[in-house]
């Protein structure tokens, strides 16, 4: 099919641009505009955030793409998104890119393996960046030349100001640590200033979203194929209560904050340590905007032996990389 080369490639470049500001920005070192070399210079700091999140993305998508070539479905190349850093949203220089298939999925086949490709592809670069961040980790006093003050307020351990945002883990995340054991690993309120770390958390967080089993989303599409319209249905309703229950405590604590922050007390801290307020707008977007069901394909029938191990294999990683609470604040 014939291509927009020209605009593919300039949301890829003006992606890149966002994601070098942004890496920079994280790193410590603001883009500065007082002068052209000053502004090059400080846009260099961003590169291994800005290399490390296009990677993840590019084998993302072109998965998906070439999965679509390979069985001749009709799809565009990746429109990446760019997203220039805003002071009042969490500014990662980019929305993702998207591919779009241009006519309706032949088969269970097809639709598995376009499916899959992306998120296969995707979670192997995001393993790839953990293990390298955890293996090439910058000396402990790294983090005092972007925050001198928490040196001179007594260290990182007793310095980080409330409000400070931390980031969760998952099952991959702790499994790494666990078995690299990286010396001088910073806490979880310092990650987003080492690139390949903070890069590979976003890509496990991005795998996780894409591979829920609802609608037309890659997990949609696994599911689909694997159990049939019926399956769908069942775990895209499941995982939507599922989503719902996980962000509900911590959606009342903002409620009674705002109208009522004397009954705070009485929501238990431990429901409110497994929750995330974001489970809640996800649902909304899932129901209201992408949708819960998945259209059929024009013949549906079984998988292959190896694709079901496949798809068991996606939603094993699934489980790794689901994060609880993705995002909070001390």
């Amino acid at each position: 099919m014939k291509q927009n080369y020209p605009l593919h490639l300039t949301l890829f470049f003006l992606t890149l641009l966002t994601t070098l500001w942004a890496g920079a920005f994280w790193g410590g070192h603001p883009v500065s505009f007082s002068s052209l070399p000053l502004f090059i210079s400080s846009l260099g700091t961003g590169i291994p955030y800005s290399l490390s999140l296009l990677l993840f993305l590019t084998v993302h998508e072109f998965g998906h793409f070439f999965a679509a070539m390979r069985h001749r479905v009709q799809a565009t190349l990746p429109y990446y998104i760019p997203m220039p850093p805003l002071p009042f949203l969490l500014s990662l220089g980019t929305m993702g890119a998207v591919i779009k298939v241009k006519e309706r999925i032949p088969g269970t086949n097809s639709l598995f393996d376009i499916g899959i490709a992306g998120p296969i592809g995707g979670f192997a670069v995001s393993v790839g960046l953990l293990v390298y961040g955890f293996l090439h980790l910058p000396p402990a006093d790294f983090i005092y030349s972007i925050h001198p003050e928490y040196l001179q307020s007594g260290g990182l351990e007793v310095a980080v100001p409330s409000g400070t945002l931390v980031l969760g883990k998952n099952l991959l995340w702790m499994g790494l640590e666990y078995l690299i054991a990286p010396k001088e690993l910073p806490p979880m309120t310092e990650i987003y200033h080492y690139p390949f770390l903070f890069a590979g958390w976003l890509g496990s967080l991005v795998t996780a979203l894409n591979l829920l089993p609802v609608g037309q989303l890659d997990g949609g599409h696994i599911t689909y194929a694997m159990f049939g319209r019926r399956g769908h249905a069942l775990a895209a309703k499941a995982f939507l209560l599922f989503i719902m229950l996980l962000g509900f405590p911590s959606f009342v604590e903002l409620l009674l904050s705002w109208l009522m922050p004397e009954a705070l007390a009485l929501i238990p801290a431990v429901m409110l340590r497994w929750s995330w307020s974001g489970w809640i707008l996800w649902s909304f977007i899932l129901s209201r905007f992408i949708g819960l069901n998945h259209p059929p394909t024009v013949h549906d029938h079984s998988l292959s032996t190896g694709r079901v191990v496949y798809g068991w294999v996606a939603i094993a990683i699934f489980v790794i990389t689901f994060t609880p609470v993705p995002f909070g604040v001390t």
